[in-house]
């Protein structure tokens, strides 16, 4: 495999799914799963569309209660393309479809410079007709609204007809999530077919309860001999176009599916059909439609490519094609946030968690109007969480840990554990933490761009109301002379309660209190800085009494962070659960990745044990470069030093069972300016997290776009010390062996396209020629200043 392209040789049920998430294609606006189009979804096969921000609510009842779930909705099936051979005496033969024992040969070539999926088989049927196929898809990356689908059929050494059935199928549900079964999953309705000659289906429908219109037009043409007949048939559920079209041997006929989008969410339509139609009616071939495809990705890749030698850059490579999938130039003009698996299958019901911490630090530096964009969609659902926090009685927004279509808190009550067959109380909607990562990205966001305009009005008003919850959180314990924040859940996700309470929730978090000291602090800057007008607005608008800010002062400095034996404590009480025989789970199972699920389904409960999902104290290792965290822990009056950390880092290492993947993501970050071999380690499995499923069957159902991201980001910023202070790029790089040479481009402040390259112990920096002001470049022993047109090489210590 070269460096552009991942291949897949043979046909196996068992990695279909993985496959078909691993090949999913993409625009920003929506994506297709790696599905083959003659197979029909079931156990193997789960064919998937998702636009983004296209969500439906619907009602099951679970366990005797009526529960309601908001998920991104699974769209028509435009990729369903069948076919089989005719006799001259018009004897059909079967479909053909790679599940029967008539295929021969597979291969799938994901083309990453490209955006294509290019697959290649041979069937023999009943009859010993050998059939080759070779089939072209792509999702258009210049026109979000468009697909195609090249099939071309080649008949070995015999003739006759072959027909061919180019379908819309309005008849599906969301399906790719086995352990959502049981519950409603029927999401469309109202679906009506029609279609159009020459060779135009049409699918119309609507979701159920959003309402939301959904509209798909598919153009099929045989390119080659002139089809024996063709024949357009639209049902109650689907839209088929039937064609017949003679097949001699070393003469291919092309069938050429060409696909458009539409739904009401869409601007500048006057109906999703008519749109649809239109657009498809006005798409050229598909030979043209690659070419400006192809262009489209060029462009990208020219803004964002990374390039690091082995196979750490083409799988680097990857992860930078699925974020770029997911979250394109096109999200700009959307009103959508981070799904944390993509738009690539429905586990966590396509939701917005935290993930956008992983994802917005390398956006910033590529991409920043996509960053913008999703920032935007925090703001516009700052009203529901400002009517979240109050409906708990506190002041300012109290984000939601889940959010979807409109902004409330869309976590499930209650979760299956596919081990023990228990649904359990979901407890998760606790990670009140959410909010200082909103806080975080605007901080960071606008650090990155000079975007003061955004920072100045809609970054102010989140940034303050998340600093007005948090203050309003904290509560004074006289007796310890200390702000308290109870009843919360961390990034560790395990604890969500201490053994034998009748109610869920920790007591100062480590990771939520230091956080929520950090968004105060940045708040009551801010408000410094803002002119006095926009001040005086800003505290009219929310309604914010000055008076509140010395109290607001004192918890930034006073919040508790719990300690024992020498580390910082998770939460407070930690140190009085139990230790757990780590090497006696691991000898019981293949993997305690899910420590959780596996202690519930004996009867027991991780809450009793000092054991972690994933990384929680660590966190901050990620967020924070030293010498902020260590300010940080003064700040709060604590002592935090190089040894304190290295011990914390040591002693939750020991006690971590990875359970997510961005466990070794932050672990590798954390690691890489403490103990660079086994940094290196934890980034290896954070690399093949997705393309060897670790999670054991997870990827199947959307890739993990934060710890994609996330990896992207560990080369940006971890490896190269890199941070944007005001108008300057901080470096300070970390010699890491197995990712000692490295190069990309990044955009600062009116800079597009700087390029950094380390190679040979040099770093070395060139900015594009330009109108813009020289950039300035600070290090840790010396600051430069690098023109534009100029390149500045650096010699690096070797330790």
């Amino acid at each position: 495999m070269s460096e552009w392209t991942w291949e897949y040789e043979g046909y196996d049920p068992s990695a279909e799914r993985l496959r078909e998430s691993l090949c999913a294609l993409g625009n920003g606006y929506f994506a297709t799963r790696g599905a083959i189009p003659e197979c029909r979804p079931g156990l193997v096969h789960c064919p998937g569309t998702y636009a983004a921000g296209c969500y439906n609510r619907l009602e099951s009842t679970v366990v005797g209660r009526d529960v309601v779930n908001e998920d991104m909705v699974n769209l028509p099936n435009w990729l369903l393309l069948r076919f089989r051979a005719r006799s001259p005496d018009g004897v059909r033969g079967p479909w053909l479809t790679p599940d029967s024992a008539a295929l021969l040969d597979h291969r799938q070539v994901l083309d990453l410079r490209r955006g294509v999926l290019v697959r290649t088989s041979r069937y023999r049927d009943e009859a010993r007709r050998v059939l080759q196929v070779e089939q072209t898809r792509l999702v258009h990356m210049g026109d979000p609204h468009l697909a195609a689908l090249r099939t071309v059929l080649t008949a070995e050494d015999w003739s006759g007809d072959v027909e061919i059935e180019s379908s819309l199928d309005g008849d599906v549900m969301n399906a790719n999530v086995h352990r959502y079964r049981s519950l409603n999953r029927r999401h469309l309705a109202r679906v009506r077919t029609g279609g159009r000659e020459p060779g135009t289906v049409w699918l119309h429908c609507r979701t159920s309860s959003s309402d939301i219109g959904i509209a798909m037009a598919a153009r099929s043409v045989a390119v080659g001999p002139p089809a024996v007949s063709s024949q357009l048939r639209p049902g109650r559920h689907r839209a088929i176009h039937r064609m017949v079209v003679p097949l001699a041997p070393g003469r291919p006929v092309e069938v050429e599916k060409t696909v458009a989008l539409h739904t009401s969410r869409d601007t500048a339509i006057s109906d999703p059909l008519g749109a649809a139609v239109d657009r498809v009616t006005a798409a050229p071939g598909f030979s043209a439609l690659l070419l400006s495809h192809t262009a489209a990705w060029r462009r990208l890749w020219r803004r964002s490519d990374i390039r690091i030698p082995g196979q750490a850059g083409r799988i680097l490579r990857l992860h930078l094609f699925h974020v770029l999938q997911t979250l394109s130039p096109h999200t700009a003009d959307l009103d959508v946030g981070v799904p944390a698996r993509g738009l690539h299958g429905e586990a966590y019901r396509g939701h917005v968690f935290w993930d956008e911490l992983f994802v917005l630090p390398y956006l910033n530096l590529h991409f920043p109007e996509v960053s913008r964009a999703l920032l935007t969609y925090r703001h516009r659902r700052l009203g529901r969480a400002c009517r979240a926090a109050e409906a708990i009685g506190r002041a300012g927004a109290m984000y939601p840990w889940q959010s979807g279509s409109d902004g409330r808190e869309e976590t499930q009550e209650l979760h299956l554990n596919p081990r023990s067959g228990r649904w359990l109380p979901d407890n998760s909607r606790l990670q009140h933490h959410v909010g200082s990562a909103v806080a975080y990205n605007v901080w960071q966001y606008c650090e990155a761009t000079g975007d003061t305009e955004f920072l100045f009005t809609k970054g102010a008003e989140m940034l303050v109301q998340i600093a007005r919850f948090w203050a309003d959180s904290a509560v004074l314990d006289p007796a310890a002379g200390r702000y308290r924040i109870r009843g919360v859940v961390g990034p560790d996700e395990y604890h969500d309660g201490y053994p034998g309470a009748d109610r869920p929730g920790l007591d100062d978090n480590t990771y939520t209190n230091v956080t929520a000291a950090w968004v105060i602090a940045r708040a009551l800057d801010l408000l410094r800085r803002l002119p006095v007008w926009r001040r005086r607005e800003l505290f009219e608008r929310i309604r914010l009494d000055p008076g509140e800010l010395p109290r607001w002062e004192e918890v930034s400095r006073r919040l508790h962070v719990p300690y024992h034996q020498g580390v910082i404590s998770q939460f407070a009480g930690y140190d009085d659960l139990a230790e757990l025989d780590w090497d006696a789970y691991r000898a019981r199972y293949d993997s305690i990745r899910r420590l959780d699920r596996l202690l519930e389904a004996e009867g027991d409960t991780v809450n009793r044990y000092k054991a972690s999902k994933q990384a929680d104290v660590l966190m901050l290792g990620h967020l924070f470069p030293p010498a902020e965290l260590h300010g940080l822990f003064r700040r709060l009056g604590y002592h935090l030093d190089d040894d304190v950390w290295s011990r914390t880092v040591d002693y939750y290492l020991r006690r971590t069972s990875h359970g997510s993947t961005l466990s070794e993501l932050v672990h590798a970050w954390v690691l890489t300016r403490v103990r660079r071999a086994e940094a290196w380690q934890y980034f290896h499995e954070a690399l093949e997290a997705d393309i060897t499923d670790i999670q054991g069957g997870t990827t199947g159902e959307g890739i993990h776009l934060g710890a994609m991201a996330g990896t992207l980001d560990l080369v940006q910023r971890c490896l190269t010390g890199l941070e944007t202070r005001g108008d300057a790029l901080a470096l300070d790089p970390v010699p890491l062996p197995a990712l000692s040479e490295y190069g990309f481009a990044l955009s600062h402040r009116g800079h597009w396209g700087i390029s950094l390259r380390r190679h040979s112990g040099r770093l070395e920096l060139a900015v594009p020629d330009s109108e813009q002001s020289p950039v300035r470049v600070v290090l840790a022993d010396r600051a430069v200043t690098v023109a534009p047109g100029e390149t500045c090489t650096l010699q690096l210590p070797t330790s």
